[in-house]
Order: C-alpha cells, then structure tokens, then sequence
C-alpha cells in the first residue's frame, strides 16, 4: 500500500506520519508513505525526526500546485490524505492570495492527480470553520457554507471542489470537518502554543475582544483517529464532522493557560477584536461516532497539560521559530 499525504510536515500532518509509521493505524502498517510538503514557514522536517528513519518513509518537498511534481508524487498511490493549507485567519485577513492559491488550486491539482492515478481513496481535511458561526447547538454536516473569513472561505472553496470530482468523476473523496486542534508541535502562531509559550517567556498574552469567542477543541491524536476511521470505512462523497467534545470561551481557556504556567491575570493584554470574528463553533460528530464508531478519547485536562509539558521540554524546537517570526 502507499500512502501520501501532503503538509505532512506541518502540525497535524506529522502527527498523522507519526502515528502512520509507528503502528498506530493497523490498515498502514506496512504501508510506504510519501510525504509531499512545500516547507512553508509552518512546515518543519523537525516536526517528522522521530521517524526518520523508517524505510518506510519518503519525502519529497515541493507544491502541491505544480502539477509535475504532484503527478510524479501521486503515482501508484492508493490513498490520500490531504492536510497541505495555509490556515491562519489572521494571516489571511491581511492577505488572502497565497490562500487561494494553495487552498483551492493546490486541491484541485491534486484531485485531478488523483483521478489520473486512479487513486482508491482520497480523504480532503478541512474545518469547522466553513460553516461560520452559530449562536446555540451543533452544525451536522448538511449545514449550509458560511464563512466568513478569506481562510475559511477558501476551505470552502476547496470542500466543493472535492465533492465535485466525486459527483462528475466518481473519484471516490471523503471530506472531514475538524474542531480547534491541539497538542506539540503546533507551530506558535495559534492560541494555545502562543500563549503557552510567552507565558513560559514571562510575556504578556494578546486576547482578542471581550474574550467570550467559544471554540470546541480537539486533541490532534483524537483528530488523526477520526481522519484514520475515515480513511478505512467512510462512505465516498461523503463529509465527516470530528469534533472533541470540550467547548471553551477564550477567556476560560486563558485562564487554564495561567494556572498552568504558574501566572496571573497581569499577563492578560487586551487587544482589539479581529476582523469578523465568529463568535462560536460546534461540530455534531453523530455521523462519524454513527458510522464509524468514533470518539474522542483524550481528556481535555490530560491533553492540555501534556501539550503545556512538551512545550516546557522542547524549547529548543519554538524559540527559533518564534525567534524567525518575530
């Protein structure tokens, strides 16, 4: 079997690599998996050292929006997990080019790459963050697109791309749909490694607004679980919600941030609002718990001191990315 997976450098991508090669997912255990990744500012071979040196591993860094080299990266491929994206909405309200280009055309090359090699399954990660914003309950996954930001509109843009190849090609795509993610080896531009780590600095933390914005996280292995049971038995056209299950205001999150540091409110820097804010998200994961008998299985206690821990331990891995992004 071979498997590639593009980002597979990045955050959650290495996680699932990770995962991948060290037996985690009994369907790869002997599966040869290609990593194709660009190594953008979030992409770090670092992140995949701890199984370096499988044989079963390939890397190859290039775009996901050359054809060449995806077509060259696709062949005899049997499965594609499909993590490659620029995703920070802040980043995207200040520019948004870069976010179509890869979101939309580097998921379009890839599905047609796809369809070329005849590839058995092909599973496009997105996010929670398409549907926009709901005041109350849980978005199943027949909720109309509503995003609201360029970052989340190009996710969009990249979800209806994939269904399309299903519905005009029969290219057998499933879609996930995932909460706020979690956990080491995030790069330390999203919440909770930035505000961990300048904590750990002694530096204040910036929080947005009135600090009420409620998000439903979820750890990355719980995600890499759920995109695995979806790569095995979900149905082809279909789209899967994972969620995690622990919704928590930004404030309320700040504030296990503090206690886990061993700081204090004094820390805390208001700042003004983003751009179009949505004020909440929350994912029915009924289909995929359904289906496929997910569920998430790392308590949002354990996991976030864990993810507070791996950053005490490995400064050595984010300072010179913050150093670099300073």
């Amino acid at each position: 079997m071979r498997l590639l997976v593009t980002g597979g450098a990045g955050f959650i991508g290495s996680h699932y690599v990770r995962q991948a090669l060290s037996g985690a997912y009994p369907s790869l255990a002997d599966a040869e998996v290609v990593v194709l990744d660009k190594l953008t500012y979030a992409g770090n071979r670092e992140n995949l050292a701890p199984v370096a040196d499988s044989p079963r591993l390939h890397f190859v860094e290039g775009d996901i929006c050359d054809a060449e080299t995806v077509v060259a990266a696709m062949a005899g491929t049997d499965l594609v997990v499909h993590f490659a994206a620029e995703s920070h909405v802040d980043r995207s309200i200040a520019g948004s080019s870069e976010f179509v280009r890869t979101n939309v055309l580097g998921t379009q090359t890839l599905l047609q790459a796809a369809l070329e090699a005849q590839v058995g399954k092909f599973v496009h990660v997105s996010t929670d963050e398409v549907y926009g914003s709901i005041e109350s309950g849980s978005w199943p996954e027949t909720h109309p697109l509503e995003p609201n930001s360029p970052y989340s509109a190009s996710k969009a843009s990249s979800d209806l791309l994939a269904r399309s190849y299903f519905r005009t090609h029969g290219l057998p795509v499933c879609v996930t749909r995932c909460s706020n993610n979690y956990g080491p080896y995030q790069f330390p531009e999203k919440v909770i490694p930035l505000f961990t780590t300048n904590l750990m600095d002694g530096t204040k933390v910036p929080l947005y607004g009135d600090g009420l914005n409620v998000r439903d996280w979820l750890h990355v292995d719980d995600h890499c679980h759920g995109i695995q049971l979806v790569a095995d038995g979900g149905r082809p056209g279909e789209i899967y919600n994972i969620g995690g299950g622990t919704e928590l205001t930004n404030r309320e999150l700040t504030t296990l941030l503090l206690e886990a540091t061993g700081t204090d409110e004094t820390f805390v820097q208001p700042v003004i609002d983003r751009k179009a804010h949505d004020r909440r998200y929350s994912v029915d994961i009924t289909k995929i718990s359904t289906e496929l008998g997910y569920e998430p299985r790392v308590p949002f206690a354990k996991g976030l001191a864990d993810t507070v821990k791996w950053y005490a331990d490995n400064r050595a891995w984010w300072e010179p990315l913050k150093a670099r992004s300073a």
